[in-house]
């Protein structure tokens, strides 16, 4: 019987880390610091809601018949999903907004040209 890994500490709370590999095969054995994959962060339902999304090849509405749910409900359960894991494009657009507000304050010149190289050369 497999046992379900577990990715957080059960004391703390924190990230579990993998620090060994074996084959149950050739009994290979690999020791190092692994970080599991973004997706096994995930809480157990959402897990569930995603293998849903998959096998209903990414359909909401058929997300929904299959679920139960409405449409907004699948949606916000896709945001959550997204917003857990990070979504590298939101982390974009942050770093385009906050250079957008480095030159509108170069622009009315609340802030110098040199006070504006640093805040762009840091973002």
């Amino acid at each position: 019987m497999d046992i379900p890994v577990i990715t957080t500490c059960p004391i703390c709370q924190e990230r579990l880390k993998v620090t060994k590999l074996s084959c149950g095969y050739c009994k290979t054995t690999i020791e190092n610091t692994f970080e599991f994959p973004a997706l096994l962060s995930l809480k157990k339902e959402q897990l569930q809601f995603i293998e849903t999304f998959i096998l209903c090849r990414g359909s909401i509405k058929e997300v929904e018949k299959v679920l139960g749910i409405s449409y907004p409900t699948v949606r916000n359960k896709l945001e959550e999903i997204i917003t857990e894991l990070g979504d590298p494009y939101q982390v974009k657009q942050e770093k385009e907004d906050e250079k957008k507000n480095v030159i509108e304050k170069l622009s009315s010149g609340s802030i110098s040209a040199e006070e504006a190289i640093k805040l762009l050369k840091k973002k």
